[in-house]
């Protein structure tokens, strides 16, 4: 996986002084961990911005921060929700030593026989997936050949999942992937696509409210969640 960088530097303006710090082109961001009291970071929001939203699925982020670089992970993304300029980004800090537990994404590639050939209709279930491992061996996403779906009624489940040894995957064996169905059957019953639960992360503190002003989202969805054990 490619080494992702990004550079901060510590700000002292909160509350209602965000507003003006984002038009004077920086992006507030908070650093925290298990172990760590909430640091409030500013960033060079046109450069932060162009880096976060190059990210897909879950990755390690390298933040050079006093001389020194945090291993973090992007914990959320506050984004406006008219704009999709982004607010606010909070950074967690792993530790390379201990293995932790985040959520990745499913990625389906590919065609299912079942589909093109026979007439059939993919269902999703699982969007992503909890899996355990340390810092350095972690993957930005799982994926799922669908080439297998050959017949309908194939289908893909977790445990189908290859991932490398040093991954462990959490979730459930039994819970599916993708499916193929009869086209009637879909129409008669939809199989809405689960959602995994957000991992639940031990937080030290909370990060200080937006500035008056801003057009925040009601509720951004985490990049990425993380829970060390030791």
């Amino acid at each position: 996986m490619d080494t992702i960088k990004l550079t901060a530097e510590h700000r002292t303006t909160v509350r209602k002084g965000l507003g003006a710090l984002r038009r004077s082109g920086y992006l507030p961001a908070v650093l925290y961990g298990t172990d760590k009291a909430p640091t409030s970071l500013q960033l060079n929001s046109r450069e932060a911005s162009k880096v976060i939203n190059r990210i897909m699925g879950t990755a390690l982020i390298d933040l050079a921060l006093d001389g020194g670089t945090h291993k973090t992970l992007l914990r959320e993304v506050q984004r406006n929700f008219i704009t999709d300029e982004i607010l606010h980004v909070d950074f967690y800090e792993v530790a390379m030593d201990r293995v932790m537990r985040v959520s990745v994404p499913v990625r389906l590639v590919g065609a299912a026989p079942a589909v093109v050939t026979h007439g059939g209709v993919l269902v999703r279930g699982l969007a992503e997936i909890e899996i355990e491992c340390l810092p350095s061996d972690l993957i930005g996403e799982v994926t799922v050949d669908l080439s297998v779906l050959q017949q309908i009624g194939d289908n893909v489940h977790v445990s189908d999942l290859k991932v490398p040894t040093t991954i462990k995957i959490i979730t459930h064996p039994d819970e599916q992937i993708a499916r193929a169905t009869y086209a009637s059957q879909e129409e008669i019953a939809t199989e809405k696509p689960e959602v995994a639960a957000e991992v639940e992360v031990v937080e030290k503190g909370k990060k200080e409210e937006e500035g008056e002003g801003e057009a925040a989202a009601p509720a951004a969805k985490p990049a990425a969640a993380a829970k060390e054990k030791k």
